[in-house]
């Protein structure tokens, strides 16, 4: 009947596919409003189905309001189903065919082959099993309290940063951070001061928002003060502890004048402490924010400290923020899952954690110092390297030479990745001559291979 076809050994339920032809003939004009549809029980024999599937397929049919039927009358369809018979049109998205890359200068990437996966899968597992049964519900915006106060404990240790846990709130890492800042700050105004450079990545989050980016240039200090002369911005993006990409510590003198820029101009500093944890030389940096908590909103991460997939951050709100932060976290997503949350809290009170970061710290600055001689032995004296000794990569100036996006393709086509300065630079031209070596992923031979590749680059230019 009607050309019906039903697919009888399908994952498709026969009554399913049933009223899916239905549906279909109905919409194409094949069947007509006021046209009569066999009873139920004349269907199935003509099918050869059992009337217990043609009546699953009538009862989806008039809930959706294509048939009409009552008792003592006849099937009927609906009026008003018809659509026109469009053509879809099929662009064609050919991917591009890229070269297998020999090496990877990525800025950003922690060793994931160093990461003790079977001891988190152990503790997240323990965690799921003694997880109460009331926190498999909705346990609210702010993140699950345990894990809020290990955070505290842990900042306090590390960094010497007292830091109370209900000022503590858990988002899904650094750039939802930054997103929901974004939308809360939106109504204290639509201008923002950034570093130039800047990650590139969270200029696009705040220029999304509507944001209006005023660059302040960067030196081998970081943040150059002296010209924060905008007036009207509501906030200020900084890295101070370890300003990326350029690598520089923000010293004493230029945090004070910060702060006393934020409180005369009544703006917030958005401290971004995205890998401070892996200085080489002494401890990590005292955060902005122990300066002056209610004008500084500390942004923190795991993803470079664990693993990037395990999408926990966190951020420290000024208290007059915390309502307007509850509603919008509350109507984005509500909240993270809870089972990484509670195995995350039990890895930080075990000092799992720290001792991880210990280790790495070793084998980071260890990789660190070969990069650094491997660039004197290929490169000789031709470079200089910008920065503090910490986190994953390394800023590295070539005086004379000329980087940018075309460079960086050039490089992709040979099999090698490697990003320049100027991509992440807002105003350009400034920082032509330097380009970013993340080596944190890299074993020393990767390293060596790498620069070769680099230096062969260089000279068939």
């Amino acid at each position: 009947m009607w050309g019906i076809e039903l697919q009888r050994h399908g994952e498709v339920s026969l009554a399913r596919q049933l009223y899916q032809v239905l549906c279909n003939q109905m919409t194409a004009g094949q069947l007509k409003p006021g046209d009569v549809l066999p009873s139920t029980r004349e269907l199935a024999k003509q099918l050869a189905v059992s009337r217990n599937t043609t009546c699953e397929a009538y009862e989806m049919l008039s809930a959706e309001g294509y048939i009409l039927s009552r008792q003592g009358a006849q099937t009927r369809v609906a009026a008003g189903l018809g659509l026109e018979k469009t053509v879809p049109v099929l662009e064609e998205c050919p991917q591009p065919v890229l070269p297998e890359l020999l090496a990877d200068f990525q800025t950003g990437r922690p060793d994931l082959r160093q990461f003790p996966m079977h001891l988190w899968l152990q503790l997240l597992r323990k965690a799921t099993d003694e997880l109460p049964p009331e926190l498999w519900g909705y346990t609210g915006p702010e993140g699950m309290p345990a894990l809020r106060r290990e955070i505290a404990a842990w900042l306090y240790r590390s960094r010497g940063l007292a830091a109370l846990p209900q000022d503590i709130f858990i988002t899904a890492g650094a750039t939802q951070a930054l997103n929901l800042l974004a939308e809360l700050l939106a109504g204290e105004g639509r201008e923002i001061l950034i570093e130039d450079p800047c990650h590139s990545g969270m200029v696009q989050v705040l220029q999304g928002r509507g944001f209006q980016i005023h660059p302040v240039p960067v030196d081998r200090q970081g943040l150059q003060t002296k010209y924060l002369g905008k007036k009207g911005a509501c906030a200020a993006y900084v890295t101070p502890s370890h300003q990326f990409p350029l690598g520089g510590i923000l010293p004493a003198s230029r945090r004070t004048e910060l702060i006393r820029f934020a409180r005369e101009n009544d703006l917030y500093l958005l401290e971004d402490d995205y890998d401070s944890e892996f200085r080489y030389n002494g401890p990590p940096v005292a955060p902005l924010h122990a300066m002056d908590p209610d004008r500084v909103i500390y942004i923190g991460t795991f993803s470079k400290i664990l693993f990037p997939a395990l999408r926990i951050g966190y951020v420290i709100l000024p208290r007059r923020l915390h309502t307007r932060w509850r509603h919008l976290r509350t109507y984005a997503d509500v909240q993270n899952p809870p089972f990484e949350q509670a195995a995350l809290a039990e890895y930080l009170r075990t000092r799992k954690l720290d001792r991880h970061i210990q280790k790495m710290r070793k084998l980071y600055g260890y990789r660190r110092k070969i990069l650094l001689q491997e660039l004197t032995v290929i490169f000789g004296n031709t470079w200089s390297a910008w920065g503090d000794t910490a986190g994953l990569h390394l800023a590295v100036e070539f005086p004379g030479m000329s980087f940018d996006d075309a460079f960086a393709r050039h490089c992709k086509d040979h099999g090698l990745r490697i990003a320049p300065v100027e991509t992440h630079s807002i105003r350009k031209g400034f920082h032509v001559e330097k380009l970013l070596l993340g080596y944190g992923h890299l074993e020393p031979d990767e390293i060596t291979k790498g620069l070769m590749l680099l230096h062969n680059i260089f000279t068939h230019l």
